[in-house]
């Protein structure tokens, strides 16, 4: 049986706070794009390009970060 691969999913990001800012700087070479990873109950886990961040965020209203369009 053939396994179907599903297309990986990219959103882009902008950091809000100083801890969004640090991790973003430090973690993930200041790049905004990051695999989506796992989508639940109006959150989504993110793993940044360089492999070096993993993080949840609320796709509504997420103090932290916000979603780039």
């Amino acid at each position: 049986m053939m396994m179907k691969k599903e297309k990986t999913k990219f959103v882009c990001v902008s950091p809000l706070s100083n801890k969004a800012r640090y991790h973003f700087h430090l973690h993930m070479d200041n790049l905004h794009s990051c695999r989506v990873k796992d989508e639940k109950d109006g959150k989504i886990y993110l793993e940044s390009l360089n492999k070096q961040h993993y993080f949840w965020i609320d796709k509504n209203s997420d103090k932290n970060w916000k979603i780039e369009k």
